[in-house]
Formats: structure tokens, sequence, C-alpha cells
């Protein structure tokens, strides 16, 4: 009898292995899913690190009381490996080759020193003058609307330019690139939003004319109370009848985010593929996280800098809760990535900046 009990309890477990491997591979190439299509389930691929997890809980669970069992999960590790090693890769570390531009992309939050530095202006100033990149794309960059910015920023960068992206009652945003080489063009990427935007700056860089488009696409709308019941069900202190309601709202939020947001990203796409001629960076505010439409789209025709570079989870917004990388970075292949990393040191914004080097290929 006891023995019919441990081989229907070991059955029993093994299917809630398999279903949670199933689900995992569901949620891990969710990104495939257009959300102007699939809206709700688009929104499946924040939750891959839960289901990760689980399936962690499970292996360890089979190496210590069945170890003959382990299969399971870790069939289910290698067949989700593409979206495993996208959220989190772990590529080797690399030397940076001599000409690489170090570029910095870097959601400032109108430079409101994220409640922590009354002089927020100045410790991103700073902060850019001391990593002395080539390259700086800002988003919500709407404070060098006002002439001292600008020369503050010109004792590091030798060319500033700022676009106005949305100027009305519910929102004023601004894109900005601050650059050590001259701007020779700039042109907005036309897509219907009323608070975000993408900006093409064209640079000469030698003989080369490299096109940096800074973006920041649609948000998910989330207020300060959308954002305190997430924390509540997330922490399970929420009662079950509010808990279910909430978290129907707070998906229509996302899943209306993520509609508006994918003909935002292949509008910036098809720009790319427009001007392949070019060496071309694509990079911002993405507002989606690693296992998305958002980055899976955008990586089809360019190289997502951070996942062949790369190493580790990435948090780019570091709010508690909120813990996403949601900004990213990509090129053609005029351009040759190197050690794309997030900067979790610089805490001047709700986001951490985003480094990365890149080498424009010798012309044949």
């Amino acid at each position: 009898m006891i023995k019919q009990l441990k081989a229907f309890t070991v059955r029993l477990i093994a299917g809630a292995n398999v279903a949670t491997v199933l689900v995992m591979l569901l949620v891990g190439y969710s990104d495939r899913l257009n959300p102007a299509d699939h809206p709700l389930l688009s929104t499946l691929g924040m939750t891959l690190p839960v289901f990760l997890l689980i399936n962690l809980a499970f292996l360890f669970f089979w190496l210590v009381f069945k170890w003959r069992m382990v299969w399971i999960s870790v069939l289910g590790l290698v067949l989700a490996y593409v979206p495993i090693s996208i959220y989190m890769p772990l590529n080797s570390s690399q030397d940076i080759p001599e000409g690489a531009l170090k570029i910095v992309s870097y959601n400032v939050c109108s430079y409101g020193g994220n409640y922590k530095y009354e002089q927020g202006f100045e410790k991103v100033r700073d902060y850019l003058a001391e990593e002395k990149p080539d390259i700086a794309c800002i988003q919500e960059d709407i404070d060098t609307w006002r002439r001292y910015v600008f020369i503050h920023y010109e004792k590091t960068f030798a060319y500033n330019d700022t676009m106005v992206i949305a100027n009305n009652p519910q929102s004023y945003n601004a894109l900005g690139i601050h650059s050590k080489y001259p701007i020779i063009h700039r042109e907005r990427i036309a897509y219907p939003s009323k608070a975000n935007g993408s900006v093409a700056w064209w640079l000469k860089v030698g003989d080369d004319t490299l096109i940096v488009v800074n973006n920041h696409f649609e948000s998910c709308h989330l207020n300060e109370d959308d954002r305190r019941q997430y924390r509540q069900i997330l922490k399970g202190t929420m009662p079950r009848d509010s808990m279910r309601e909430e978290s129907k709202l707070l998906l229509v939020k996302l899943a209306e985010a993520n509609a508006k947001r994918s003909g935002q990203i292949r509008a910036v796409r098809q720009y790319a593929l427009d001007h392949s001629q070019y060496p071309v960076i694509v990079c911002g505010d993405f507002n989606d996280s690693p296992i998305s439409y958002s980055r899976h789209a955008m990586a089809e025709v360019l190289t997502d800098c951070y996942a062949t570079t790369g190493k580790g989870i990435g948090l780019s917004y570091n709010q508690k809760a909120f813990s996403f990388r949601i900004d990213h970075f990509f090129c053609n292949d005029k351009l040759q990535p190197y050690r794309c990393e997030i900067d979790g040191k610089m805490d001047a914004s709700d986001h951490n900046p985003l480094i990365c080097w890149v080498k424009i290929a010798p012309k044949h």
C-alpha cells in the first residue's frame, strides 16, 4: 500500500513538472505573438522567471528524492534554452578593440534624481563626464530646452541636440543625443503616440555616416495606485476577490500598451531596413521585457547587442517589484557590438544606464 502511494505521488509530481515545463515553453516563446492580434497572450513573457524557478525547484527535488526523474526538468531547460539565453545571457568577457565607439543609452527620468538627489541633472551630467562615452542617447531629456543645460553638456560633448516628441496637457517628453561627432541630419520616425516617439540622428563618424535611432516606446501607463496594488498581489496581501479583479485590470493595461507598441516597433524596424546601407543603431527605453514581441521583432532584423555580448539578467528598470530589462540596444551588420552592460551603480533615475561598445565594420 505504501509502495503504491509512493508511486502515485511520484507520478503526480512528475505530471506537475511536465505541466510546468509546457507552460514555461509557452511563456518563453510567446514573444512570437503579435500583441495587435493577441494582446493578453503577449503579456506572458514577463512570467518566464517564475516558471524557470519552479522548474529548477523540481530539478532539485528529483536530485534529492528520485534522481532518475530529473530528465523532465533537464529536458525543459534544454527546450527553453533560447528564451533563457535571451533573458539571462552568459557571454564571456570581451576586450574592447581600438576604434570602438562607446554608446550610453539612458532614460534619465526627466532629471528628477529618482527621489534621491535634489540635483538630478548635475548627477547625470557628472556621470556622463566621468564615463566619457562617444555618444549618449537620452530618453526623457526634457530639461535640455533650457540653454544652460546645453552649456554644461558642451563641456563633454561637442554636439548636442534635443527633439520634443510630446507637448500636450497629458505629457511632455523629449529625446536627446549628445555626441563627439557632428550631427548632419535628424528626423522623427512617424507613428501615432501621444507621449512617446523615435528620432533618428545621422552622425558623421570619420568617413562613415552612422544612424542612431533613439526611442521611447509606449509605456504601460501604470499609475502609483496600480503599482501599489501590483506589489500587494506579489506579496499575497490582497483579498482574493480584489486580487482577481485588479489582476484583470493590470493585464488589460499591459495588453493595450503592448498592442500600441507593436506598431511603433514595426515602424522603427522598417526604418532600419530602409537604411541598411548605413551602420544603424537602435536603442532606448522599449518599456518591454527581453521576452516580448518588441525585442523579438527588432532582433529578427538587427543584432540584440545585450543578448549576444552581455552577461546576466541586466535589470535596467530599478523600481522594486518592477525590475526588468526594458532598455535595449540593437545594431545592424555594419557594426560589431562588444560588451553590452547595465550600470547598476548609477541610481539617479528609475532606469540604469545601458552601455555598449560598437565598431564600424571596414568597407569592402
